[in-house]
């Protein structure tokens, strides 16, 4: 027998290896792209896609829209006027949506929100404009929440960070494409094409977006329990947090001693309504889902407020043109995208809660370096560049906040949890711009306006010290948020 030859005993196995059926490869999963959920994921992200465009393209307009309807006193309003509409939005949409699932409120958000744009972009007086706005409030959270809601119903756990990873991407083209189009359009067409054009967009992303939602997550979570009634104490809590905010933030326009009246109104509605709205332990940092909604805030309140300042600081301290003051944070929104992509991948899962403290550790690095611009010595573009690196910390923390209250909660809790993150998030913005914007104030900034309008008006009356008392302080909250991203994870 040569070596060749087979044995008696390999032969049975011979035989079973010819007979033995080719291995199966593995299928890989679907991504977010995949046919499950293609058509949804370019719908949803088309969504935000239009918010991210008209948030930098009417905050472009919205000056020459005041002066026009001779509403300059009014301006602030403008703003104050979404964001109150908006948070009793969120929590209205949370309940909706996780009763009958989050295809009528979305479907009705993205309708008010094209409406709201409608009604100012065809005002006739500033207060119309601002009516339009308000409307426009209660689209956007509206849409905000019943996204989140979509997310955790239609996506499974391991697809999530991809696709809240392409919510931040899709902010990086209208960072910087907004503010040049919508000063294009305001130029040579009128402040009014700017509102009345987005809703024509709307068109696309809600013929796809919507029979898939239908499909894939619509209804109660749980299709054999009842229904349960609305809750209408959280409704008036809803209506209390966003009244007020609406006070506080006019109190901390007002520089006189008549304003800690409606401070102090403001305030004794805040704190029990923001005690019913988030979850219990919120205020201390109680590990796991508190935490969570607690850092959102700070990351959010802090970095937001701070970013108020720096066009207003470069135009005033440095002579740049708003245009280019606006500019210097636009690649902002390109790191910004990154840092969600970066906690996105899979092997730095369990990794998330190191990732998240070291990222808010830049945010507030970030931010203390920005107003080293203040000293002539220094080259402009050096806010530009912390910036970047602040909007990457920012990626990370506001993608990872948002996995983890997902994972958090169960799915019929996913729209009120969602409010809750939001409420946070925008509670804390206009509180701490308010605070931000009275130190300024005091320390002999002048004037400041909700937008850059006050980069104009300003210009005389600023001072350096005034810039920062704002930074530095935000640079503090940010640092503080370090150690509650250190508590977020519920079994530490």
């Amino acid at each position: 027998m040569t070596a060749l030859e087979p044995r008696d005993a390999d032969v049975p196995r011979l035989i079973e290896d010819v007979d033995a059926p080719a291995p199966v490869e593995p299928v890989l999963p679907e991504g977010i792209l995949g046919r499950t959920h293609r058509a949804l994921s370019i719908g949803i992200v088309s969504v935000v896609f239009l918010i991210a465009f008209e948030a930098t393209a009417v905050g472009t307009a919205m000056p020459v829209a005041a002066r026009e309807l001779d509403g300059i006193a009014l301006y602030a309003f403008a703003f104050s006027a979404y964001f109150t509409t908006s948070l009793f939005a969120m929590v209205l949409s949370g309940q909706w949506a996780d009763r009958r699932g989050p295809l009528a409120p979305l479907a009705a958000g993205i309708s008010a929100f094209g409406a709201g744009l409608l009604l100012s972009g065809t005002a006739g007086s500033m207060w119309m404009f601002i009516a339009g706005r308000a409307v426009q409030g209660l689209g956007g959270g509206l849409v905000i929440v019943a996204l989140y809601v979509v997310i955790s119903r239609a996506y499974p756990e391991h697809l999530r960070p991809s696709i809240l990873a392409a919510f931040a991407a899709s902010w990086v083209i209208p960072s910087v494409v907004g503010p040049l189009a919508a000063g294009s359009v305001t130029e040579h067409l009128g402040w009014r094409w700017v509102f009345i054009g987005i809703p024509v967009l709307v068109v696309f992303p809600l013929a796809l977006a919507l029979p898939e939602i239908r499909r894939m997550a619509s209804g109660p979570a749980d299709p054999a329990a009842p229904v349960e009634a609305y809750d209408r104490r959280r409704i008036l809590l809803a209506l209390a947090i966003s009244l007020g905010a609406a006070l506080l933030q006019y109190a901390g326009q007002e520089r006189n001693w008549l304003a800690l009246l409606p401070a102090a109104a403001g305030a004794a509605l805040l704190v029990p309504a923001v005690r019913g709205l988030l979850p219990p332990g919120t205020g201390r940092a109680a590990r796991g889902l508190p935490a969570v909604v607690l850092l959102r805030g700070v990351a959010a309140g802090s970095f937001i407020a701070a970013e108020s300042f720096v066009p207003l600081m470069l135009v005033t301290q440095r002579g740049l043109s708003p245009t280019l003051a606006g500019l210097s944070l636009a690649a902002g929104g390109g790191t910004w995208a990154l840092g969600s992509y970066v906690q996105s991948r899979p092997r730095l899962e369990q990794h998330r809660e190191p990732l998240m403290v070291g990222a808010m550790v830049l945010v507030a690095l970030s931010i203390a370096a920005a107003p080293a611009v203040l000293i002539t010595s220094v080259p402009v573009w050096t806010v530009a560049v912390a910036w970047a690196f602040g909007c990457f910390g920012m990626g990370v923390v506001i993608a990872s906040t948002s996995v983890l209250l997902l994972k958090l909660s169960a799915p019929e809790e996913a729209g009120a949890n969602s409010a809750a993150l939001q409420i946070s998030d925008g509670l804390s913005n206009v509180l701490l711009l308010a605070a931000g914007g009275a130190a300024f104030a005091a320390l002999g900034g002048g004037a400041l306006d909700a937008a850059h309008e006050a980069a104009k008006t300003a210009a005389s009356t600023s001072h350096p010290a005034a810039f920062a008392v704002v930074f530095f302080p935000m640079a503090a909250v940010a640092l503080a948020g370090a150690w509650v991203a250190g508590r977020v994870r519920a079994n530490a």
